[in-house]
């Protein structure tokens, strides 16, 4: 190793740090301007209805068997037909995500034969305590298409228009 090899490498050094003075900053500024997210991104969960206001979700419980972090809670009841809140038999009454137990793996994505949970792209995540962590169904649930109608509809059972 030579005097001079020391010096060179830090002149080199010097250089980059020049260099970086005029360049533009990445900085944004987040709370007025939001940072798109890729395209495979997982986010807060969502609950899908379909179009015409019944909630996708069956509550069979795959999606709480798929999760490796157990942080899914599904709880199903009967559908009547003076009450009808998904197209099938059955519907999910009670449906909770513990966010601070989710890894957010997307296996209860996967496991959903219905397509009734999807991670959306919402990062905006923060707590006081620990129970507003736990997202219960009428935080899930993407709201109703259309004003006019209701969650408890008066449908024929197995018409899924």
């Amino acid at each position: 190793m030579s005097a001079l090899e020391p010096a060179v490498e830090l002149a080199r050094g010097l250089w980059v740090t020049f260099k970086s003075i005029f360049e533009r900053p990445v900085t944004i500024q987040y709370p007025e301007e939001k940072r798109p997210v890729r395209q495979r991104f997982r986010g807060r969960h969502v609950l899908k209805r379909y179009e015409n206001g019944l909630e996708k979700c069956i509550g069979c419980s795959l999606c709480a068997a798929a999760c490796p972090a157990d942080a899914i809670f599904v709880e199903a009841s009967e559908n009547t037909d003076e009450k009808r809140f998904s197209p099938g038999e059955r519907y999910a009454s009670t449906y909770e995500i513990n966010m601070l137990r989710c890894i957010y793996c997307g296996y209860c994505e996967d496991a959903c034969p219905t397509e009734a949970i999807i991670l959306g792209d919402n990062y905006e995540l923060s707590f006081y305590d620990r129970q507003s962590a736990i997202y219960g169904k009428e935080m899930l649930l993407e709201p109703v298409p259309a004003a006019s109608m209701l969650t408890p509809q008066k449908v024929e059972p197995g018409v899924f228009t």
